[in-house]
């Protein structure tokens, strides 16, 4: 008997099992390659060494932002602050009847 699964048809077993190949896996990847790209743009990729894409025991995805310095910290919440203030402004103009996101 081998470890692995000789027969294409038979289902895998908990031992073949791979967390790469999970939904939560892919959604867990896909939301850490936003956010680098959002870390990129703002030069803030340097700044998050151990970002990345995990599981937990319970096949649960996670994103790992790591440790940060507190200088990186203070930016990344004016930057949060400053993305919340521009979503209200434009929602009031919304609102109000002002120009939408498709500039109509």
């Amino acid at each position: 008997m081998t470890g692995g699964n000789d027969q294409p048809n038979e289902p895998m077993d908990s031992a073949d099992w791979s967390p790469i190949h999970s939904r939560e896996w892919y959604a867990a990847r896909e939301a850490v390659a936003a956010l680098r790209d959002v870390l990129i743009a703002a030069r803030l990729d340097t700044e998050f060494p151990y970002l990345r894409a995990d599981l937990n025991a319970f096949g649960m995805g996670l994103i790992e932002l790591g440790r940060v310095s507190p200088e990186t910290a203070e930016r990344l919440a004016e930057l949060l602050r400053l993305a919340l203030t521009c979503e209200r402004e434009h929602q009031g103009a919304s609102e109000a009847g002002g120009p939408t996101e498709h500039g109509s």
